[in-house]
């Protein structure tokens, strides 16, 4: 895992992308506080990082289209797995680099609240609390990038496809506001959801029985709900598309409040999506 981590690391930093990357985070970050915490007299900090979230649209993209797409297009990943080393493993190596490229520059970002403090009232704990929640945010989000990644086998795809995941996360909680809550949108939505599990559940298996029996499996606890009690149901899908949403769980943080929960979330989320991206690069290495 060490040997992965320390040549992603020199990859990344014998090219642009990790320059541009922080480079891009703090020019918003300081476009941010310059907004807020100067212009407006904002002693906020975190008011910057909910500002600055939405750069991981573009930069998460940025940073993890070329984590797995580029060994598969270019064959290098059969010489990863000739290495006497496990899946685990370079899965692990590779997700703590892109960890390392995001931390450096929220390490510098930390400097901020303190220079602020120095000519205003600025409620340190609540701004490193925000900037907790900032960076695991990031890396959950950099967690899914590295997933989709693992499923494409061009880099254009895997970040075309990542912006749009981006977005859909970003905007769910918005989006979930216009979103049928009778019973009937509820279960149509709910349906579209298990096609597309059932659909990953399939590539990572390669098996259409396993998909099918994960398809029949959900459809059977949506009919057992709808059975048991239709009401249930209702309001289901907005409620959970705002709860899927990482970014509003993020602004329970700038809202002043420390949710342990949503940091619970966010490992739940990276744990969840390391398992998915160890599942296909299995289904690789010993399906070919």
């Amino acid at each position: 895992m060490i040997a992965v981590l320390e040549h992603e690391l020199v990859m990344y930093y014998h090219s642009i992308k990790a320059y541009v990357f922080g480079a891009f985070l703090l020019v918003f970050a300081g476009i941010g506080s310059l907004l807020y915490n100067i212009n407006a007299s904002i002693a906020n900090f975190e008011y910057v990082l909910s500002f600055i979230s939405i750069t991981f649209i573009v930069l998460v993209p940025l940073l993890t289209m070329r984590t797995m797409a580029e060994e598969k297009s270019q064959n290098t990943d059969q010489l990863l797995f000739s290495l006497p080393i496990t899946t685990t493993d370079i899965v692990l190596g590779k997700f703590l680099s892109l960890a390392v490229v995001f931390f450096i520059p929220v390490l510098v970002i930390c400097i901020y609240p303190i220079i602020f403090a120095q000519y205003g009232d600025v409620y340190l704990p609540t701004c490193y609390g925000s900037i907790l929640a900032f960076f695991f945010l990031g890396v959950a989000l950099l967690s899914i990038g590295m997933f989709i990644s693992c499923i494409t086998e061009s880099q254009s795809m895997a970040a075309g496809i990542c912006v749009v995941v981006m977005l859909f996360n970003y905007f769910c909680d918005s989006l979930s506001e216009y979103v049928s809550s009778t019973t009937a949108g509820s279960i149509i939505g709910l349906l579209i959801v298990i096609v597309l599990i059932g659909v990953i559940a399939r590539y990572l298996t390669r098996s259409q029985f396993a998909g099918g029996i994960v398809v029949i499996v959900l459809l059977a606890a949506v009919a057992v709900a709808y059975i048991y009690d239709s009401t249930l149901l209702e309001g289901l899908l907005p409620d959970i598309m705002g709860k899927l949403s990482l970014f509003t769980r993020f602004e329970t943080f700038v809202n002043g409040v420390f949710d342990m929960t949503a940091l619970v979330y966010d490992l739940s989320v990276i744990v969840f999506f390391l398992f998915l991206c160890v599942q296909s690069l299995e289904k690789r290495r010993y399906n070919g």
